[in-house]
């Protein structure tokens, strides 16, 4: 059987795919524990992460930060419908959402619902605040519904070796 290809155009083998399984949990293992956790030396363990890097495959290192060491938080997803569908409507909505810090995550989505933007703020009043000055700021916004996290049930990175697969 043949390794599969990502987008990239590369092939991923079993080590590779175990490679960026392991950097998603551990981002700061040292590259030497890396090559013997893959079972490589360390030359052809970080000529792997280069082609993996050079392939956009790893776009990037980043600590996961504790949302919780910063006390309590309010986390809300929302749901925004905009008044209009022309392509300049959607750029408005998506530029304003851009610089709004708050707004951590933002999805276009199809079926009826426009937008899902994860919100984080300090407490429940402060979002009410951030949606009155959106709905005056005249970026498109119809109509939008929003959920109260009130507790997380699941935070997982991409299941790469899931993906990786051949189908």
């Amino acid at each position: 059987m043949s390794a599969p290809k990502a987008d990239s155009g590369i092939k991923l083998d079993d080590r590779d795919i175990k490679i960026l399984t392991i950097l998603q949990r551990e981002g700061r293992i040292a590259k030497a524990a890396l090559a013997e956790r893959v079972n490589l030396s360390a030359t052809p363990c970080w000529e792997r992460l280069r082609r993996l890097e050079e392939a956009g495959i790893i776009e990037s290192y980043q600590a996961q930060v504790s949302i919780k060491a910063f006390g309590p938080v309010t986390i809300v997803f929302m749901q925004v419908e905009i008044d209009s569908h022309r392509r300049e409507d959607f750029a408005t909505f998506e530029s304003a959402i851009a610089a709004i810090p708050e707004v951590i995550e933002c999805w276009a989505v199809g079926g009826g619902i426009d937008y899902i933007c994860k919100v984080i703020v300090r407490h429940l009043d402060d979002y009410q605040r951030l949606v009155d000055v959106m709905l005056a700021s005249d970026i498109g916004i119809k109509r939008y519904y929003s959920y109260v996290v009130t507790q997380p049930v699941k935070g997982e990175p991409f299941p790469v070796e899931h993906f990786a697969r051949e189908s």
